[in-house]
Formats: structure tokens, sequence, C-alpha cells
């Protein structure tokens, strides 16, 4: 029988509502929860471990490192033959792509939690946990990177985002939907998801700014995180990747600065591209060396940047790996 080492990290799933106060707080410890996973000694063994109680909003990219570290010490061991983290919703997708970045093996990694607490009716980590220790231990779930379970469907961290603040299928991929699915116990794939490369990196360079782009802005938060000494900036832009004319300067200055400015898109679906010439258009903004972040959402590919400029400094490093695995 396989052996799932399964780690709880917090979040929704070890919940339960304070009296006192009427709202949900950490309650829960591993055991308790591993506990309401019954028949699961029956298609695996399983090796808990505790990293946290936190509520997601209050992981950061050094805890995510520290995490991933966690990870490959476990997976690197012989007897372990999948790794199923526990995670508060908030942050999942960004802790998901940063193992996914930082992890070199073909041994499944599957990354749940829950969107009820334990004291609502209809509480759903359990039933997430069973899939994703299922999941774990599929020989189709090999060498797919880091996964995301949650109601049955299963999602590359490369592509996955939390869609909804409530439903309990709030994980979606835009674009294409689910890469599969966790059907009576059993796991099916419908298609592979694209696979960039990945750094094993000690330290993390976390210094990375986000600006979302709105109409009538102009270069004042770019110049802000110029001269606070961020190294790096994403810009969630409009459309297919195009920027208010007023916002060109900054991003030139920044460049100038050898700062790396990576563009993606504020809608929920499509990708950036280089259709537009004027100033601020996407082709533009790639004339002046901006880097383009595909279909990703800004949340992620900031974290894809943390981990470059954790590697190097190289410019022409950074543009390659942000750029490679996409679509």
């Amino acid at each position: 029988m396989k052996k799932v080492a399964v780690i709880f990290n917090g979040g929704t799933i070890s919940m339960k509502v304070d009296e006192r106060i009427q709202a949900a707080v950490p309650s829960l410890s591993g055991e308790e929860i591993m506990a309401m996973v019954t028949g699961i000694e029956s298609y695996a063994k399983i090796e808990s471990h505790t990293f946290s109680d936190l509520p997601s909003p209050h992981v950061t990219p050094e805890l995510m490192l520290e995490l991933s570290k966690k990870v490959r010490a476990l997976v690197e061991r012989e007897d372990i033959d999948g790794v199923v983290i526990t995670h508060g919703t908030d942050t999942l997708e960004e802790t998901a792509y940063l193992l996914d970045l930082t992890l070199i093996t073909n041994k499944p990694v599957v990354i749940t939690g829950a969107m009820r607490s334990s004291s609502e009716l209809g509480y759903d980590g359990p039933a997430n946990l069973a899939a994703s220790i299922c999941t774990a231990i599929s020989e189709e779930a090999k060498g797919r990177g880091v996964l995301v379970c949650f109601n049955g469907e299963l999602n590359s961290a490369r592509e996955v985002t939390k869609a909804n603040s409530m439903a309990l299928n709030a994980f979606r991929t835009p674009n294409f939907g689910p890469i599969g699915i966790v059907d009576n116990n059993n796991v099916i794939f419908y298609r592979k998801c694209p696979k960039g490369k990945h750094i094993v990196i000690d330290k993390l360079n976390s210094h990375i700014a986000l600006i979302k782009c709105v109409a009538g802005m102009d270069e004042e938060f770019i110049n802000f995180a110029i001269d606070k000494g961020y190294k790096g900036i994403v810009i969630e832009a409009m459309g297919r990747g195009n920027i208010p004319p007023k916002m060109v300067e900054g991003v030139k200055r920044a460049i100038n600065n050898n700062i790396p400015v990576v563009v993606v898109s504020r809608c929920f679906e499509g990708r950036v591209f280089e259709s537009y010439g004027y100033e601020g258009g996407g082709k533009n903004l790639r004339d002046i060396g901006v880097i383009f972040g595909d279909n990703m959402q800004g949340q992620k590919v900031r974290i894809k940047l943390m981990v470059a400029l954790s590697h190097s400094s190289n410019m022409k490093f950074i543009k390659e790996f942000v750029e490679d695995g996409l679509y």
C-alpha cells in the first residue's frame, strides 16, 4: 500500500465557529481533520505533519518557500509516494505555483482545503482531502507538477485561480477548464498542462510590486515602486496588454533602472499580445522591453518573477524564465 504524507497548514479546513465572536477561527488539529476522512486507510498509509495553523492571508512568500523545503525533504524519501497539503484558499494558488516552480519531482504533490468551515452544513474539507489522497497515490498523477484538488476537480498549479469567493468549485482554470477529475475515488486526466523550468532556491526575493491598471492612470505607482526599492513590477494591464499613455514613462524608467516589468491582462480570460502600436499599446510596450505573462494572473506571475529574481538578476534570464512554459 502506498504512503502519503499529509501536511496540515491551516485554512478554513481547520476552522470552526467560535461562539464568543461568532466567526470561524483555526481550531482543528490535523488528527481531528484526518479522523473525518473515514475509510481512507483502505487506500493509503497516512503520515501526518503539521506545518502551521495559519489563515491564508497570513501566509507570506517566505513561508511558502519554507513549505517547499519541507515538501522537498518528504518527496526525497523512498517510502513516501506522494504529498498532500492543506491550505487556506485565499493564497492557495500562489503557494501552489511557488511549489510547482521550486520542486523537482515526479511524485504527485496535491494542494487542497475547504470553502466551508467544519461548523457549516456541507463542510467540504474531508471530501476534498480524500480526493487529494486518491490523486496522490495515482500513477497517472505522476510528473504533472503540483495539482489543486477541490470539489472532485483537478487543476494545474500553473493555470488555476480562485474564481469565486464562496462556491465549492471556487478553483477554476480560465480558458481551458480542469485537467482531470476524481470520480468514485478514481483519478481521470483529460489533458496535459504545459510545463516550464523549475528552480531550487534557498532564499526568496519577494519585493515585487503588483499594480492594477485602470482608466486615466499615470506613472505615480510605478515611480513609487522604483523609489521604494522594489526589484520587479507586475502590471495587470487592460485587454490584450495595453496601458494608458501616462504610465509609459514610468515603465521606461523601471526598465532603465534594470527593474523587470511584466505585463498580464486584468481580464479573467484571454492572453496579452503585441496587437496595438499606439503609445501604451502592447507592441509599444514590447519594444520598450516589457516581458509578457501570456494568460497568467497577476498574483501568479508575481510569484514566478520572485523565483526568477531569487536565482539571477540577469534580464535575459528573467525574461526567458518568466515566458518559459507559457502557451
